[in-house]
């Protein structure tokens, strides 16, 4: 079979299916997770808001999913401890019983008894298998204490656990090296496309210019927001619109005061519309968003500056004492988030439920409509069950328990793994944690690779990242361009540290692995630098100036005191 669209849910049921024992082809036109997966609020949570939409069995199927991937990639996911302020006591309580009988409005702003009430279920759903700390509510003086920047509109706090995910990219890719080493039948593919007519599949090699026949028993249609121009495209018809798009936007802020104020908490707050706001500590700096707005067609899209300021505004509202300004802005995203259709006005009453939806045809096409990051394995579980069962196919194993790339063997604590790292390889502490941190138990392996190289040296001065570490990248993890090494196999552009020497170093590193001429280079340098400068706010003048940056600091770090 072939499954279309490599982003999250794609992979997800790509590796179910693998590993259930059948032939399986995953096609992605662009790189992997590089759409829509590749731009969340890099949550991994039960859904605490859904249970103001009564949506019970999503936000238990969502708890379970978050445990598994606790249990299962604890190097990449990790628990979030979150701050909700509370205002009020009793306001939004009608509105949130409101909401259990169809009620499509906003919500207003939800006081002590309604968030009690919600906390309350998310623990009782999980209190056989607890893998996180219980709620608890705090009085005006403790949250003043433990938040003193905090708006003082706060006149209480209440503390939950969830948990966010450091590299979404990093998790998918992971996922596709398991499936190379458990099922040799199955072959996963980016910058390929594929086509139909009359019966006959082919698909399109963009890098080796070469066009292939395929014979397919079943297509899987993981293409997320662009599922209904896939269906379109594969069948020269519409099946009714299946798929609703919102974008969600996001900012990365360098603000020490503000990563200060969080207290290594997320704040989950509303904005003056009802819209559910979020803001944490990220990989040094600070995660804040999002947006959520209608989109009529699935395409690229890029966070306007009228969605930076709603952020922005929104940080005014929980932490009015301290000054988050655009240029404090090192990265922004946005994605289409790939809903079932919906008619609902208020855009967080969409549903972030999914479901697969069969459509006939010379080739049976299983379509994977909405679905969220957290539910990924659930998804693909669900959907693979139901192509088991159009080719009489009976399922071999569970993934549920199943340890995803470095997540295999990981200990209790992950400094016993750093410290092994460093007594094994002579390396410090500070590259050890950075090598558990992006490889887990498959660190080793990174680091034997880059010991076994003799000059295994920084990108540039004070990088985490080193040449050895690139060049592992390029021989293990599916790479095709230097936007691919850059974007999505490391941090390097989501955490600000990406300047044009940054860009030269990994293109030198690039040129000597593969056999690619300067011309080349040259196109991937330009191709990246505008999708910076288009879909991400770094110019091509901000990362000269951050050449400038780095200079300056390595100038001053040379001084003796």
């Amino acid at each position: 079979m072939v499954v279309i669209g490599g982003g999250i849910n794609g992979i997800g049921a790509y590796r179910e299916l693998a590993l259930q024992g059948l032939r399986v082809l995953l096609v992605e036109r662009n790189d992997f997770c590089s759409g829509c997966s590749s731009a969340p609020s890099r949550m991994i949570h039960g859904g605490l808001r859904y249970l103001e939409n009564g949506e019970f069995d999503l936000v238990r199927e969502s708890l379970q999913e978050r445990d598994a991937l606790l249990r299962n990639a604890p190097h990449l996911v990790r628990p979030l401890p979150t701050v909700i302020p509370i205002t009020s006591v009793f306001s939004g309580l009608f509105n949130a019983a409101a909401s259990f009988v169809g009620w499509q409005g906003k919500p207003s702003s939800r006081g002590a008894l309604p968030i009690k009430l919600g906390l309350s279920l998310y623990d009782w759903v999980t209190r056989n298998r607890r893998v996180l700390p219980r709620h608890n509510f705090n009085l005006q003086s403790t949250t003043r204490k433990l938040w003193p920047g905090l708006t003082p509109a706060a006149r209480r706090s209440a503390v939950y656990y969830d948990a966010w995910i450091s590299h979404p990219e990093r998790l998918c890719i992971e996922l596709l090296r398991d499936v190379v080493q458990a099922s040799a039948q199955s072959v996963a593919l980016n910058y390929c496309e594929i086509t139909q007519k009359e019966g006959v599949v082919t698909m399109f090699d963009q890098r080796g210019d070469e066009l292939f026949e395929l014979r397919p028993k079943v297509i899987v249609n993981a293409t997320g927001a662009w599922l209904d121009d896939t269906v379109q495209a594969l069948s020269g018809n519409a099946a009714g619109r299946l798929v609703s798009g919102t974008k969600g936007s996001h900012l990365i802020i360098d603000n020490p005061d503000l990563m200060q104020a969080l207290g290594g908490h997320m704040a989950y707050f509303e904005n003056t519309d009802g819209r559910v706001c979020i803001v944490f500590p990220y990989l040094g700096k600070v995660l804040a968003g999002a947006t959520d707005i209608r989109v009529d067609r699935a395409t690229r899209v890029r966070c306007e500056t009228d969605e930076l300021e709603y952020i922005l505004g929104s940080l005014r509202l929980v932490f009015p004492e301290i000054a988050v300004t655009p240029d404090q802005v090192v990265f922004s995203y946005s994605g289409i988030r790939p809903l079932p259709h919906s008619d609902q006005y208020f855009t967080g009453r969409i549903s972030r439920g999914h479901h697969t939806k069969r459509l006939d045809g010379p080739v049976p096409q299983f379509c994977m409509i909405g679905g969220k990051w957290t539910t990924f394995r659930a998804f693909a579980e669900q959907t693979a069950d139901q192509v088991m069962g159009a080719l009489n196919h009976t399922r071999r194993l569970s993934t549920l328990e199943l340890p995803i790339g470095g997540g295999h063997g990981f200990p209790t604590d992950r400094r016993a793994l750093e410290q092994q790292l460093q007594a094994d390889f002579g390396i410090p502490t500070e590259r050890a944690a950075h090598l558990v941190d992006h490889y887990g138990t498959q660190a080793a392996d990174v680091a034997r690779h880059c010991q076994a190289t003799a000059q295994d040296a920084p990108l540039v001065p004070d990088c985490a990242y080193t040449q050895a570490e690139v060049d592992w990248l390029l021989r293990s993890e599916f790479v095709e361009t230097l936007s691919d090494v850059i974007l999505r196999r490391t941090g390097l552009a989501i955490t600000g540290a990406i300047s044009m020497e940054v860009i030269e170093a990994v293109s030198d590193i690039m040129l000597q692995a593969r056999s690619l001429g300067p011309a080349d280079m040259a196109r991937q340098q330009t191709t990246l630098i505008e999708e910076l400068a288009e879909y991400h706010g770094v110019t091509s003048d901000a990362l000269t100036a951050r050449n400038k940056e780095r200079s300056r600091e390595c100038v001053l770090a040379a001084k003796p005191a």
